[in-house]
């Protein structure tokens, strides 16, 4: 009678489980990151809405020489119809005459719902400097340029 050596074929039991293990760290680590990635994407997306708002703000001070109180005297879109995937709302809700408009970005649940990235001008050497570091994003999901100094 002879003995043959029994080769393994497959996974072990253990081995598996240590595979499953390792998705499950990766995915928990992954998952987070990728939804404050799309959340900052989606921040990216509300600036670019306010663009066009900035420079018919922008024109109108040049041209008139006091600012625009709403988006309809700085000649631009209605509040209400500038939206995109995840922006409720841009428009001009302050300001007019010698005092400076605030241009506020609201957000819809894509980001957190009804909170907002408001932007201020300020007159510099050659244009216009925006500031866009006040309003209630949490400062990770904005561009660096937005963040607010934590001291």
């Amino acid at each position: 009678m002879s003995m043959k050596k029994k080769v393994q074929a497959g996974f072990t039991l253990i081995e598996l489980m240590i595979v499953v293990a390792i998705i499950g760290i990766l995915a928990a680590v992954a998952l987070p990151a990728y939804q404050d990635y799309t959340k900052r994407s989606h921040v990216s997306e509300g600036l670019t809405l306010a663009a066009s708002l900035k420079q018919a703000v922008a024109e109108y001070r040049a041209d008139k020489g006091v600012w625009p109180a709403s988006n309809s005297e700085a000649g631009a879109a209605m509040l209400a119809s500038i939206t995109g995937n995840a922006v409720k709302s841009v428009g001009i809700t302050a300001g007019g005459g010698t005092t400076a408009p605030t241009i506020t970005i609201v957000f819809n649940t894509k980001v957190e719902n009804n909170n907002t990235i408001t932007m201020a001008p300020t007159n510099s050497v050659g244009g216009m400097k925006w500031n866009c570091h006040t309003g209630t994003v949490a400062n990770k999901y904005r561009p660096a340029a937005c963040r607010t100094a934590n001291f």
